[in-house]
């Protein structure tokens, strides 16, 4: 078949799988896509699993405004053909957290060039880059979290800064980060803990939000 055949297939498995309830209660929810067919994610991977990963077929998915094509683009993308300006273009065109959230566990933290774009990310002022700067950072730290002083500073400089953000995911994936962070090793904690001393009788709800995040995982922890 070629890919626009193997895309006309995909989506005739795509309808007869089908949930509007699911669909429903997503769009209750805020997570707004052009179509969705209320799908379920071990159903979309089942499909996935029925194609050889190919580049142009993942490029074709991807462009289709449709929520389950665009989670099944991130499973059946190879890594070696997707350079660091199309993953650019992906993750300019992102609009909600569920594809940024399956985009950053199914492809981007498994790019070779993961550790320097999820900083590049992080710096971006668009919600939803930024938003995968941090989410690609957590996956990474949860497979090594090894890294240099710089680097580490530069990390935490960023998500202490992105914790006040106005986005409610940006905050979230920033406090992920630092979470993540804490849990490689006791240095780490420690160093998170130091940075966070003075924010104990902070007035700024973000900061006691941070401040009791950090101590109940460093309790939790060590």
């Amino acid at each position: 078949m070629d890919i626009k055949e193997q895309l006309k297939d995909i989506k005739t498995q795509l309808r007869l799988s089908m949930n509007g309830a699911v669909s429903q209660s997503m769009r209750e929810k805020g997570l707004v896509y052009k179509l969705n067919f209320g799908v379920e994610l071990p159903r979309i991977k089942m499909i996935a699993e029925g194609y050889e990963k190919n580049h142009g077929l993942a490029q074709a998915l991807w462009k289709e405004d449709i929520r389950e094509c665009k989670i099944m683009a991130g499973m059946l993308q190879p890594i070696d053909t997707f350079y660091p300006e199309i993953a650019d273009i992906w993750v300019e065109s992102i609009r909600n957290i569920e594809i940024a959230e399956l985009t950053c566990m199914n492809l981007f933290q498994h790019l070779p060039y993961a550790p320097a774009k999820s900083f590049h990310w992080m710096a971006d002022e668009q919600e939803y880059v930024q938003t995968c700067g941090f989410l690609t950072a957590a996956r990474l730290l949860m497979k090594k979290g090894d890294m240099t002083e710089r680097a580490s500073g530069e990390l935490l400089d960023q998500a202490f800064c992105a914790v006040h953000s106005e986005s409610y995911h940006v905050r979230n994936a920033a406090m992920l980060v630092i979470r993540k962070y804490m849990q490689h090793n006791e240095e780490h904690a420690f160093r998170v803990c130091r940075l966070v001393d003075g924010m104990a009788d902070s007035t700024v709800e973000t900061e006691q939000m941070l401040y009791n995040m950090v101590r109940e995982e460093a309790n939790d922890k060590y």
